[in-house]
């Protein structure tokens, strides 16, 4: 063989010699690729056999469970116990890690050290993470997880009392609307939170892209959950969405995700065993969980316009959620696209000062390539996006109420202020508004009233399914036979029949053994290995052709069916019959909103030194646009740890510092500015140290320019103000600026926060 590859190198070689040594290579891994098989399979039987699998690669600790509560759920409390070397700083706020109860295991979210958990022990903040075992509780709802997921919540704040903040909870795919509802519900619990590859708004999305959301009404509703959980006997078999997700690549699905490992026989095992022992590892749900999810979310599409009524009668309206909020979506991820995940804000709000209005902090960020997986699972991801969020989770927190956007960008030796930047990206917030979520495309009136006309016709058969059907296939099913149903699965029979519990497999194992002792590999330039290539090529390009196809003529009936004037009007589905498209405020909010105003307009000229350095940074900020980065909050937290006037505030009163500044520069800014020198010391040594203090933080992303820095030179002018008269002339009577009643109006709503 060594005289082949030489001879190869020379140009000498003869064609067959070079086909044998390909067929070798190709024999070798063939065996080595049914043995991957046959592992992977023995990995299945074994997790399945446990009574709490999960793939976590980090040991933990129980902390609550929720089959002890006096709501009995599946999910359990754990602690993430570090890896040595890691140091925890209990000052820091925890993290709570949330995985998705979407068909498969717990621990996708830490199952390698690149991960969501990772990242947050290297930022020096302890971990939790919400699981799950693989079978429900009897009678258990979707309200009980919701109110476990509160308790679990209060658990861990009670755990940290000396943390610098509420527990920041990342919600991942399912978790994600979950954690979002309980947030609603239980504003009182949650520090940040962090959606990755959330579905919020069901229904969004742009033609040509995205099918998922046309599948509720292509089977014509939901009656056919109801018929898979009858079928089961009230239990819903999590495997067939597993296949339903495995439909949305059907290239990947029935061949690149093989290819790859067989191509990659010797260097790939490990890393598709991990990730198999996972994506094998379907779990089930109570019928009437799935049923809620189905209805209520993604035919229904209730959530964003706060139809969603909870058993206690408390409706579900996102507005109410008093933690910022972080999206995180992909333009790759073809299950939650962006207009899923960010949708739901131009249900709510017709404005940014609207959302400010309601106190509301929301962070997105689009990434331009990972798929649905890939956002909570790469590494890679894991090292930039979730390492940033970790470590920045306090500016996030602190941010004045608004829309931003998270940009990233990497450090290099001319970013300016590198000492301040911690990792290798730095991560600034951009303001942005409403038309710039418009802009990735969405939904137009007559695709609503489809949307809506599909939601009703399931409504519909879903009534003649329980009213017709439901009780003869209950009457059928016993649990003996849905329990043989489940196993018999196509997605697990593949697992099982490769494994060791199939005798036809015995050999596989010890021929194995042999050809790794004696692996002959073809050289990459073996050109019949680049025909095998460009095979695979063309099977993966003929599969992605038949899927686009089916895509096609999946959302052509669809828009043909639904849209159709005759069906919308029989199930009537009126020109102006589609959900609401804005929630209706609250009237005590009205009350609330006023006395907090006048509350705040009437300390305008109150405060000291710490107010004052807030108002200017926020003042001049304003001149930038509005937005800051992580060298700016860095700081700050120079400052506070120096400074004795604001070295013994928590970051809960400097929060609450920064949103009463900001809303008294929003209410009426030029009485706000005109005050500052009310607020500074008479010490002209302090004030020039303080003085410097603003420009250190200001300078510390860039140099103050253009309109910011005529407001800094505004600033610098005030605090040379010493003339008494005039000091207590603005003291007694600061000037009101031109804000409209309107407007003031509408900033209140945030001041209730």
């Amino acid at each position: 063989m060594a005289m082949s590859k030489a001879a190869q190198e020379n140009g000498s070689i003869p064609s067959p010699l070079l086909l044998a040594e390909y067929l070798v290579d190709a024999t070798e891994r063939a065996v080595l690729f049914l043995d991957v098989m046959r592992e992977r399979g023995n990995i299945y039987r074994q997790h399945v056999a446990q009574t709490a699998p999960h793939v976590l690669d980090f040991p933990v600790e129980l902390i609550v469970d929720g089959r002890a509560l006096k709501r009995p759920v599946n999910y359990c409390l754990a602690k993430i116990i570090p890896p040595p070397g890691v140091a925890i700083d209990p000052k820091r706020r925890p993290f709570v890690v949330v995985d998705p109860r979407a068909v498969h295991g717990p621990g996708i979210g830490g199952f390698k050290a690149d991960s969501e958990i990772g990242v947050v022990h290297k930022a020096g903040h302890a971990c939790y993470f919400i699981g799950f075992l693989p079978e429900p509780m009897p009678g258990q709802t979707i309200d009980d997880v919701m109110s476990a997921e509160a308790i679990f919540l209060e658990k861990v704040a009670s755990l940290h009392p000396d943390a610098d903040g509420k527990p920041c909870v990342v919600g991942n795919c399912q978790a994600g609307w979950a954690i979002m509802m309980m947030a609603a519900k239980r504003p009182d619990v949650c520090g940040p939170i962090i959606t990755a590859g959330a579905p919020l708004s069901y229904w969004a999305g742009v033609h040509g892209k995205y099918p998922m959301r046309y599948t509720g009404g292509l089977v014509g509703g939901s009656w056919l959950t109801a018929l898979v959980s009858d079928l089961g006997s009230g239990k819903f078999d999590g495997g067939w969405l597993v296949q339903n997700f495995e439909n949305q690549n059907l290239a990947n699905t029935l061949w690149s995700k093989q290819y790859n490992l067989y191509s990659k026989i010797d260097t790939e095992m490990q890393r598709y065993l991990d990730f198999e022992r996972w994506w094998g590892a379907h779990v089930t749900l109570n019928g009437d969980e799935i049923q809620y999810i189905v209805d209520e979310l993604f035919i229904g599409n209730k959530l964003a316009s706060g139809q969603i009524v909870t058993a206690d009668g408390t409706a579900i309206d996102l507005r109410n959620i008093r933690s910022p909020i972080v999206v995180f979506c992909s333009r790759g991820d073809n299950i939650t696209p962006p207009q899923q995940a960010l949708d739901w804000i131009l249900d709510l709000y017709e404005s940014v000062d609207e959302i400010r209005g309601f106190g509301q902090t929301i962070v997105y960020t689009i990434h331009d390539a990972a798929g649905h997986l890939g956002i909570f699972v790469s590494g890679s991801v894991a090292r930039k996006e979730h390492a940033e969020f970790a470590s920045n989770i306090d500016l996030i927190d602190v941010l004045p109420p608004g829309l931003y956007e998270a940009i990233f960008e990497e450090k290099t030796e001319h970013t300016a202020s590198a000492d301040l930047v911690t990792g290798q990206w730095v991560m600034r917030c951009e303001p942005r508004t409403l038309d710039d979520i418009r802009a990735l495309g969405g939904n137009d009136a007559d695709d609503e009233l489809r949307f809506a006309t599909a939601a009703r016709v399931s409504e519909i058969n879903l009534a003649l399914y329980r009213g017709f059907m439901q009780p003869v296939v209950r009457a059928m099913v016993w649990p003996a036979l849905a329990e043989m149903g489940r196993q018999l699965h196509p997605l697990r029979l593949q697992y099982e029949a490769a494994s060791d519990a199939n005798p036809l497999m015995a050999w596989i194992k010890g021929v194995a053994e042999n050809v790794r002792q004696q692996r002959h590999q073809t050289s990459e330039h073996n050109p019949f290995l680049q025909y095998q290539e460009k095979a695979s090529e063309q099977i993966v390009a003929g599969l992605k052709a038949w899927q686009d196809a089916i895509e096609a003529t999946a959302e052509r009936t669809f828009l043909a069916v639904y849209g159709s004037p005759v069906l919308q009007a029989s199930v009537g589905i009126g020109a102006n019959g589609h959900r609401p498209r804005k929630v209706a405020n609250n009237p005590l909010h009205d009350a609330l909103r006023k006395a907090r105003v006048e509350d705040l307009e009437s300390r305008i000229g109150q405060g000291g030194m710490r107010e004052c350095l807030v108002r200017c940074m926020l003042y001049v900020g304003m001149g930038r646009g509005g937005g800051t980065d992580e060298r700016s909050a860095a700081a700050i937290r120079r400052l506070r740890i120096r400074d004795p006037e604001v070295a013994g505030m928590g970051l809960r009163e400097f929060k609450r510092l920064v949103r009463e500044q900001y809303f008294m520069l929003l209410l009426d800014e030029e009485a706000s500015v005109a005050a500052i020198p009310t607020l500074l010391p008479r010490d002209p040594a302090r004030r020039r140290e303080a003085l410097a203090d603003l420009h250190e933080i200001l300078n510390a992303r860039e140099e103050v320019t253009g309109e910011a820095q005529r407001r800094l030179e505004r600033i610098t002018q005030l605090f040379a103000v010493r003339e008494e008269k005039a000091v207590a002339r603005d003291q007694k009577s600061p000037r009101r600026g031109s804000r409209s009643r309107k407007h003031r109006a509408e900033v209140g709503r945030g001041l209730q926060a």
